[in-house]
């Protein structure tokens, strides 16, 4: 299954997932966005941490979203990010210029 299918299929799960561990957005972004994904690319996902979000909350979304969809995932926070990466975002620049939203 290509990521695009997962997240169409699994979207409030992915959602529910997050909000359980308290992030207070998820944002696709990468190939499943775009649709050029394979069934061999990852899910690349966005999530903006709350004050109560730990490390542990981040790797557990990772370990809980690849047990779900049987794939590959991503996980980032806008912290994670490198600096030019994440100066693309802020400007509109790149292929994370169009992230969306997951709402949580």
């Amino acid at each position: 299954m290509r990521p695009s299918e997962a997240l169409f299929r699994y979207r409030s799960q992915i959602r529910e997932i997050a909000l359980r561990h308290r992030v207070s957005s998820v944002r696709v972004f990468g190939s499943a966005l775009h649709g050029d994904d394979t069934a061999d690319s990852d899910l690349d996902l966005l999530e903006e941490p709350t004050a109560q979000t730990t490390l542990m909350d981040i790797g557990a979304i990772r370990f809980e979203l690849k047990q779900l969809l049987g794939m590959e995932v991503d996980v980032l926070t806008p912290n994670s990010l490198p600096a030019a990466f994440w100066d693309q975002v802020a400007r509109g620049d790149g292929r994370m210029s169009r992230a969306h939203p997951l709402r949580v």
